[in-house]
C-alpha cells in the first residue's frame, strides 16, 4: 500500500502552460482524503514553489533546491543541508569562468537568490525574474557574500551545450567530489539548470529522510518525475513512474511510463499505482 506521494512539480505537475489540470488536483485531493503524505520535491526556491502547488491540499511537504530543505507548508522544517560557507566560496573560485550563469541560493526570509554578474535580459530568465524579483539582489562579489550566511545551493543556469559541459566539469572535479551535482535540461527551450548542494542533498536522500520522518517504509513510497535531478528519487522510491513527456535518459530506466503532463499524466498515474 503507498502511504506516501512524491511528485515534481515542472514537468509533472504542471502542464506545459504551468498550470496543474483538474484531473491531477482531483487525484492528489483523493490520495489526501485516503490518508497519502503528499510531498512536493522540486528543484524550485521556496519562494517560486509556493505559487505552484497554491491549490494542493494540506497537509503539504514542499521539499526545494532539489532536496536541499524540506518543510510543511507553513510549518515545521524537516531538512535543511547548507553548504560551508568555506566550500562554497571554494566552488565560486574554481568555477568562475561561468560566473555570468551564477547565482547563490539561501534559506532565509531576505535575499534568497543573490547574483553579481548573471544579466536577467535572457528570455528564459526573464519571466522566472519577473515571479521572484523580490527575492533577488545583486552583490558586488558572490564569494564576498558567504560571510554572514551558508548558503543552500550554489546554481547555474543557460544554454543546454554550456550547461551540459559545466556539469561534466564539475562531476569529473576532484574540488567537487564530496557534493551534490545535478542538472535539469530543457532542450527544446536550449536552456539547462545545475545545481550543486552538499553532499548527501538531493532529491532522493531528502525524500528518504521525510519518509523516515513520518514513519514510512521504502516500498509504501511512490515518486513520480520527468527529468535527470529526478532520477536518484525515482529509483529510491518503492515504485517510481516516469512522466511521458520525460527527458530521453529517464526512459531508460525502466521504469513504469504514464501520459505526458499536458494529459494529466500524474492523475493517471495515482490512479493505477495510489488510488486503486
Amino acid at each position: 500500500m503507498i502511504r506516501l506521494v512524491a511528485l515534481d512539480v515542472d514537468g509533472t505537475l504542471l502542464d506545459s502552460q504551468g498550470q496543474v489540470p483538474a484531473a491531477n488536483l482531483e487525484a492528489l485531493e483523493a490520495a489526501a482524503a485516503s490518508g497519502v503524505h503528499l510531498v512536493v520535491v522540486t528543484g524550485r526556491s521556496y519562494p517560486f514553489a509556493l505559487p505552484a502547488v497554491r491549490d494542493l491540499p494540506d497537509p503539504l511537504t514542499v521539499c526545494v533546491y532539489n532536496g536541499a530543505v524540506a518543510r510543511v507548508r507553513g510549518g515545521d522544517t524537516l531538512v535543511r543541508r547548507t553548504l560551508q560557507g568555506r566550500v562554497a566560496r571554494e566552488l565560486l573560485a574554481q568555477t568562475r569562468a561561468w560566473r555570468p550563469a551564477t547565482t547563490v541560493q539561501f534559506d532565509r526570509d531576505i535575499g534568497q537568490t543573490l547574483f553579481d554578474q548573471l544579466s536577467w535580459d535572457h528570455p528564459n530568465r526573464r519571466g522566472y525574474y519577473a515571479k521572484v524579483r523580490h527575492h533577488v539582489a545583486q552583490v558586488a562579489d558572490l564569494e564576498a557574500a558567504m560571510d554572514d550566511d551558508d548558503p543552500v545551493q550554489v546554481a547555474f543556469n543557460g544554454p543546454t551545450a554550456e550547461m551540459r559541459a559545466l556539469h561534466d566539469w564539475l562531476v569529473a572535479h576532484p574540488g567537487v567530489a564530496d557534493l551534490s551535482v545535478s542538472a535539469t535540461h530543457y532542450p527544446k527551450r536550449d536552456f539547462s539548470l545545475v545545481d550543486v548542494n552538499a553532499a548527501g542533498a538531493t532529491k532522493g536522500g531528502a525524500l528518504a529522510a521525510i519518509a523516515a520522518h513520518y514513519g514510512v517504509a521504502r516500498d509504501e513510497v511512490f515518486a513520480i518525475g520527468d527529468n535527470h535531478n529526478d532520477v536518484d528519487m525515482l529509483q529510491w522510491a518503492g515504485t517510481g513512474v516516469v512522466m511521458g513527456n520525460a527527458e530521453p535518459e529517464l526512459l531508460e530506466l525502466g521504469l513504469p511510463l504514464t501520459d505526458t503532463n499536458d494529459r494529466a499524466g500524474l492523475a493517471r498515474a495515482l490512479a493505477d499505482f495510489v488510488l486503486r
